[in-house]
């Protein structure tokens, strides 16, 4: 056995997630895989084998030995929707959303995406790397191995290219998997808003000008629009998004988030990737997702945050079929927490999911929101080695402890992200 092999040994539980790699739909949901007296062994970057440590020992010669001490050990999260490449904190919001004022109003009023793209542009790409970089570590410390990172702060040529030149650095630099999206449309800029033709003037500035660079120089792997009524109608996403799948992108929406307008539907008729937020989904936005492949990635942090008491309704699209997915929605106004297990605690507090169902979303279902379960999000052979082992004897306590920092280490490809306890590793 290699150098570079890993066996871990002595988990008290390991989730495996193990089963068809693509997104699980209904009562597929409800099985995690869970397994007692298993030893996980890993070459390289893949998972060789699964199984009772007697029948692991003799192919796992040589290998270092990963002593999970009995705690727990799951797939890594992927964490498909995040915003993490921001400046400034907005928490002077916060406030305002608590005496009243509605975040369309903040908007209105330069605030919200406005304030970070004021902030933004007038940052560097060191700057912004610096900034992002703790960031993305602190996911991997909560068993974040898989990111989706998206742009969307810069609203201009030159400040989408820097924010996406900063994600692709991020990926160089960092051990995590992180997946570049392009949401150039996630606002109109309020210097677009103030023309009269502003509105077809900055559609054509992202169509024209901005996706043929992003798609020349491979900066982004999926593009994503914000379709809800006062940012792009649905005729608008439509045209942003064919124009992007066009050239070569994959294609993700912010659907449905606040108001029904449609964007489920779109989602669906596109064949997108993901449909994102779905707070206010209607039941023809559901059953247009439940006759798709699109995965709905559910967004709780958000609507906490926001002090909203409707949420996505999880259980309807769980039982109508539709794939549903868990993510963090990290960004400076609505969602600022890289607490991935908090997101767990709200899929079974909040949208009443079972502890399989939130663990297969945060995996599987993860990867299949980022067109990467094929190879991601399960502890089965042939799949990336993305592990997180957590301190807690029981996978139960993850969403239990709602808040609490249990992840022990982590690692994406067969290489530590995370380490909390270097006592860790050991040689056999």
């Amino acid at each position: 056995m290699s150098a570079d092999a890993l066996l871990f040994v002595n988990a008290a539980q390991v989730v495996t997630c193990a089963g068809p790699a693509r997104a699980r739909r209904g009562s597929e949901m409800a099985d995690a895989q869970l397994g007692t007296g298993v030893a996980v062994l890993v070459k390289g970057d893949s998972i060789v084998d699964v199984g009772p440590l007697h029948t692991l020992e003799r192919s796992a010669e040589g290998a270092t030995r990963i002593d999970c001490e009995g705690g727990v050990l799951t797939p890594g999260f992927n964490d498909s929707h995040t915003h993490a490449i921001f400046g400034r904190a907005r928490y002077e919001e916060q406030e305002l959303r608590a005496t009243g004022v509605p975040y369309m109003e903040i908007a209105r009023r330069g605030g919200g995406i406005h304030s970070s793209v004021r902030d933004l542009r007038t940052r560097s790409e060191d700057e912004l790397f610096a900034l992002a970089e703790p960031r993305l570590r602190a996911l991997a410390a909560f068993g974040v191995t898989t990111v989706e990172v998206k742009s969307g702060y810069g609203l201009s040529l030159e400040d989408e290219l820097k924010t996406l030149r900063v994600i692709r650095r991020l990926a160089e630099t960092l051990p995590m998997r992180i997946v570049p999206t392009w949401l150039g449309a996630h606002e109109i800029p309020l210097d677009y808003r103030e023309r009269t033709d502003g509105r077809r003037a900055y559609l054509d500035l992202l169509i024209n000008e901005m996706l043929p660079v992003i798609a020349r120089e491979r900066l982004a792997k999926f593009a994503d629009v914000f379709c809800e009524p006062g940012v792009f109608t649905v005729d608008e996403s439509r045209e942003i998004l064919s124009a992007a799948r066009a050239a070569g992108l994959g294609i993700k929406m912010h659907a449905d988030e606040l108001t029904s307008g449609g964007a489920a539907e779109l989602a669906a008729e596109l064949r997108a990737t993901s449909a994102d937020h779905l707070a206010a989904v209607s039941d023809a936005g559901i059953a247009a997702l439940a006759a798709s492949e699109t995965v709905a990635t559910l967004l709780p942090g958000t609507m906490l945050f926001l002090g909203k008491t409707a949420h996505a309704p999880a259980r309807r699209l769980i039982e109508s079929g539709v794939p549903v997915a868990l993510a963090t929605d990290f960004n400076p106004g609505t969602s600022p927490t890289t607490n991935f297990p908090l997101i767990l605690t709200l899929g079974v507090s909040q949208l009443r999911l079972s502890v399989a169902e939130v663990l297969v979303a945060a995996t599987v279902n993860g990867a299949a929101a980022l067109g990467i379960a094929d190879s991601v999000g399960q502890l089965a052979p042939g799949f990336s080695a993305d592990l997180a082992l957590w301190d807690v004897s029981d996978v139960r306590e993850l969403p239990y402890w709602y808040g609490a920092g249990r992840c022990r280490a982590s690692w994406a490809c067969g290489k530590p992200c995370h380490v909390h306890d270097l006592a860790l590793t050991f040689r056999s």
